[in-house]
């Protein structure tokens, strides 16, 4: 069970993670995996597994990053720490997938660790501005 004082970062969090990651994925890069690794995509989202990456995903954020920088308000270290949260843990993925998975493009690496710099970044950036806010 969370503690109240860890629901507040944690939706804090929540929010600018899946406001951004609804953005790229259903707007700005969907054509781009299609067009990727279309052969590697299932027809349908497997859901329990995306709400159990998203769930798993902003406690990590949370635990390492935001619930620190929304407690001090401090904006540059939320991107720090917000970057390189979402660079390891997205490379783990891509990198993983580069290693094991035959056909797997260099691209989709590069891109998808660019893109969850970027969302570690702005999610603690959003998050930690939220929290001196509310």
């Amino acid at each position: 069970m969370m503690k109240r004082s860890t629901i507040k970062p944690y939706l804090l969090t929540l929010v600018p993670f899946v406001g951004l990651d609804a953005l790229w994925l259903g707007l700005i890069a969907p054509q781009f995996y299609r067009a990727q690794i279309g052969h590697l995509m299932a027809s349908q989202v497997n859901w329990p597994a995306a709400i159990l990456f998203y769930a798993l995903f902003i406690a990590g954020m949370v635990f390492f990053v935001t619930g620190a920088t929304i407690r001090s308000g401090d904006l540059r270290q939320a991107l720090v720490r917000g970057a390189f949260f979402g660079f390891i843990t997205y490379a783990t993925y891509d990198l993983t997938n580069q290693a094991t998975l035959r056909d797997w493009p260099i691209l989709v690496t590069v891109v998808d660790m660019a893109w969850g710099t970027t969302l570690g970044a702005v999610t603690a950036l959003g998050a930690t501005w939220l929290g001196r806010k509310v």
